[in-house]
């Protein structure tokens, strides 16, 4: 207990511990005073969104970050910037994450936006960083990166829609010859996909994105996010996962190779890969012998080389 003399007496009073202050949790959902100006010179994010009328389409599974030293924090994590020639930011909305990134110190964003909505916000921005911000407005689905960034040292950051995001990792670990046109992958995902993406045998969540991921990359969640730091609030929580690529990778099975196994061993995980193999292989028990792995094995339990030894062995079957 703290002493405090009352006033007009040499008395000490005793303050009771539970007339103290409480410690206080952010609450990224609340509606605080915002500055007329933000940290980065622009106007507060909330009022951009409510000059420009903008409001978050769950059809494009939009969630917007809202507090602009979370999406700094975000930014770091998706550096270091000055071994890049540029940043690809996917889904940008309002602007949140972009602001950041460009005060953090990336030399230039790409940010490829779907909606058209943002689009003027998105302006205000490039215009107050000149030469840095570039703005497509266009699906991230079809935008051919492999092509658009040759020859140039690219990382990606996104709070990525939540509607496409699996579906745009899976093209960026696929696509193209490897080591791929990115040096890291710095992603917002639901935290069930999060989990996912890092899982590994015998976690329950490992399954066939877990299997690809793992096969030519290393990929760890960085922090989680509860749902009510997006606006509107999500049902999930979400996490923050960070990709890198490795150069060498053995044994050398194309991506094809690979998923041909993936499909028919995770379709029933819990089966015995003698039996779930059986679509892919006429002798499946000699195929699992071959790559070393017990016929009575499942896919649950395979690590990434047990996969890659099966997709090798079978596509030289």
């Amino acid at each position: 207990m703290s002493r405090s003399r009352r006033p007009g007496s040499g008395r000490s009073v005793r303050r009771s511990a539970s007339l103290r202050r409480p410690a206080q949790s952010v609450d990224y959902h609340k509606e605080t005073a915002a500055p007329a100006i933000a940290a980065d010179g622009l106007p507060p994010l909330r009022e951009v969104i409510r000059r420009h009328g903008l409001r978050a389409d769950k059809r494009l599974g939009q969630n917007f970050l809202m507090d602009l030293n979370l999406t700094r924090r975000i930014a770091r994590a998706a550096g270091p910037f000055d071994d890049i020639d540029l940043v690809l930011e996917i889904g940008p909305g309002p602007g949140g994450l972009t602001r950041a990134l460009l005060m953090e110190g990336a030399p230039k964003v790409v940010a490829i936006e779907r909606d058209e909505r943002p689009l003027a916000a998105l302006q205000e921005i490039a215009a107050h960083y000149p030469g840095r911000l570039e703005v497509i407005h266009g699906d991230a689905l079809t935008f051919d990166a492999i092509s658009a960034f040759a020859g140039r040292r690219v990382r990606v950051a996104a709070n990525l829609p939540y509607n496409i995001g699996t579906r745009l990792l899976v093209r960026w670990l696929t696509d193209g010859p490897w080591p791929p046109w990115w040096r890291s992958l710095t992603l917002m995902f639901q935290q069930e996909v999060a989990e996912r993406i890092t899982a590994r045998p015998g976690d329950a969540a490992y399954g066939s994105l877990s299997v690809l991921t793992r096969w030519r990359t290393d990929a760890r969640i960085l922090f989680r996010l509860p749902a009510h730091a997006f606006t509107p609030s999500p049902k999930v929580a979400s996490a923050l996962v960070r990709i890198e690529p490795r150069t060498a990778v053995e044994p050398e099975i194309s991506c094809e190779d690979l998923e041909s196994v993936l499909r028919p061993a995770f379709a029933q995980r819990r089966k015995m890969l003698r039996r779930t193999l059986a679509s892919i292989s006429d002798d499946p028990q000699a195929l699992l012998r071959a790559a070393g792995i017990a016929p009575t094995a499942r896919a649950e339990e395979l690590d990434v080389e047990d996969f890659a030894r099966l997709a090798l062995l079978r596509s030289r079957a």
